[in-house]
């Protein structure tokens, strides 16, 4: 089995740079929600009773191919610390995380694949992807469903599809999202009406780490409401369309910002990339923000392309517990903000100064293509 350290030292797979739209999606991610037949949903079931459905889950998943030498841990053998770590990497979710007796998280070593056990229902599986890439997520859920669905029996009704303990994931148990970077509506002020105007087709808008959360570094979570009535593909093309929607009206914000405002935007590229490579102290919030300007500045060509990966392992490396985790020991607000300036300090100072040249060049072409 793999070792906790050893997860975090190696880079999730969707911090690479996506091939499709990367420069605005940076992850794809398809979960899925089952439950066993005859035995009380998590939120209602005994300690004893959890540790039951977990014993019968758990070496059922480590048996899977995909899942070969996976991480495999109970919740209550983590620390907190641990948990968020695990948090900040999107491979378990808050709720999860809080739980302990009972439950359990198994994901890849190269963290593509993560299957909470007993969190809100006995299986909260998920397939994460760099870019665009929902239909390749849900292919590699979907043969891990198949599998578990031979030896475990879920729970399913004919008429309301697979039943969950949270109404809104009846029928498929499916949830689609996108997280999408969206720096230039921000800047432009037309990020609010994309939001309206997904709110009202049906699909939800949410902050970096989903539910209730802020969108911190222009990161937005777009996703399904609707999981009754539906089958997975269409869930997943009606979202796939509405996400290249939102790709060209950012790209198209870009362009404008580029040809109408292109002081404004150098001033606040060039801000980023001075505080970030200069600031000794570093709070959370505003290091995300800033990695944001310097990200779009990458996406413009106002650096080298090749720097955008970087930037991705380094948001997981300046989170409050990868932090506490690598100086081993548990960190006060102000000491993290010093360590974390000094981490950006370090990966960005080989960096060149910011070059407008090659985006001014490439207005000459016109417009991307929709």
């Amino acid at each position: 089995m793999m070792r906790f350290d050893t997860l975090l030292n190696t880079p999730a797979e969707w911090m690479r740079q996506g091939h499709s739209h990367g420069d605005i999606v940076v992850t794809s991610r398809i979960r899925l929600a089952r439950n066993l037949v005859d035995h009380p949903f998590p939120g209602w079931g005994r300690k004893l009773e959890n540790e039951t459905t977990l014993r019968l889950i758990q070496p059922t998943v480590e048996e899977l191919p995909q899942l070969q030498n996976a991480f495999s841990r109970h919740l209550n053998k983590l620390t907190t610390i641990q948990k968020q770590a695990l948090v900040e990497r999107h491979l378990i979710s808050r709720e999860h995380a809080a739980r302990a007796a009972g439950s359990a998280a198994v994901m890849n070593q190269t963290q593509s694949i993560s299957i909470m056990i007993n969190e809100e229902d006995h299986l909260r599986m998920q397939a994460i992807q760099p870019g665009l890439a929902l239909r390749e997520s849900y292919q590699m859920l979907d043969e891990i469903d198949t599998s578990l669905e031979e030896s475990l029996e879920f729970a399913f009704d004919k008429q309301l599809g697979y039943l969950t303990a949270c109404p809104t994931n009846l029928g498929t148990g499916l949830r689609a999202s996108a997280m999408l970077h969206l720096p230039a509506l921000m800047l432009s002020d037309q990020v609010n009406q994309v939001i309206q105007a997904v709110n009202k087709i049906g699909l939800a808008v949410r902050g970096l780490y989903g539910e209730g959360t802020e969108a911190l570094g222009n990161l937005f979570q777009v996703s399904n409401q609707t999981t009754l009535g539906d089958k997975e593909v269409e869930i997943i093309a009606r979202l796939q369309k509405v996400i290249e929607q939102i790709v060209n009206h950012e790209k198209n914000a870009r362009q404008k910002l580029l040809g109408d405002s292109t002081t404004m935007l150098c001033d606040q590229v060039g801000r980023a990339f001075a505080l970030l490579r200069h600031a000794h102290v570093m709070p959370s919030k505003e290091a995300l923000n800033l990695i944001s300007m310097v990200r779009l500045g990458v996406d413009l060509e106002f650096f080298p392309s090749d720097f955008a990966v970087s930037l991705e392992s380094l948001l997981m490396e300046i989170q409050p517990a990868h932090l506490q985790i690598r100086a081993d020991r548990k960190l006060p607000t102000v000491e993290r903000d010093e360590m974390r300036s000094q981490i950006i300090r370090d990966r960005l100072k080989s960096l060149p100064e910011p070059d407008i040249s090659k985006a001014l060049g490439s207005l000459d072409e016109g417009p991307p293509s929709n």
